[in-house]
């Protein structure tokens, strides 16, 4: 066989080799999306913010049930202070004057909308006259004011009334001034829950 019959088969065998490429492969593409670590972050932070959401809610709701109760607590106490409010009275009269009967107007829805409120009626006169006198008349002022609120519907067995005619001053004096405090009827609450209504919670 001559040398160009040898050579020939040899070249072909590497021309072959060479188109099945002997050379190494090409890398994989880089992983275009996120990796497992970004994935884990994104979930620990995403469930962070729903719990800071939620924390911030919570406080939220708490802050406005506490600005609630005090808007509550405050129209109790106003409330409270209106059906103690005291009424006064001119000299040896039983009659509710326009001053008082404004006063005791106030105290009419408190006691609609708090039916289990009791009240007990304290009637006092000034020191001039006699302790029986006083007494009396002590009496027929609170009766009269018990009088009143049953003219609007508030029933007088959630009254009871007491004279203490001169005995108990509110100004421990002898003139005019101290007189016309002490001509007066007290509200004394004995009993039952003051409630207070859906309009009287934004009251100060």
């Amino acid at each position: 066989m001559s040398i160009k019959h040898q050579i020939m088969p040899a070249l072909a065998v590497a021309l072959i080799l060479g188109a099945c490429g002997g050379s190494e492969p090409p890398p994989p593409p880089a992983p275009t999306g996120p990796t497992q670590a970004e994935l884990d972050r994104a979930r620990a932070d995403s469930l962070a913010a729903d719990r800071a959401r939620r924390d911030s809610e919570a406080a939220a709701e708490r802050d406005r049930a506490r600005r609630e109760e005090q808007r509550l607590t405050s129209a109790r106490q106003s409330a409270r202070a209106t059906l103690e409010a005291r009424v006064h009275f001119d000299y040896d009269e039983s009659t509710i004057t326009s001053a008082a009967e404004q006063i005791l107007r106030q105290k009419l829805p408190i006691l609609r909308s708090s039916p289990t409120v009791r009240l007990r009626l304290e009637g006092h006169a000034d020191e001039r006259g006699s302790t029986e006198y006083n007494l009396a008349l002590g009496s027929r002022r609170a009766q009269s004011v018990q009088d009143f609120m049953a003219g609007f519907g508030i029933s007088a067995n959630r009254f009871t009334t007491t004279s203490f005619g001169e005995e108990r001053p509110l100004v421990n004096r002898s003139d005019e001034g101290a007189w016309t405090q002490n001509r007066r009827v007290e509200s004394v609450i004995t009993g039952g829950t003051i409630v207070v209504s859906e309009d009287d919670r934004d009251e100060p």
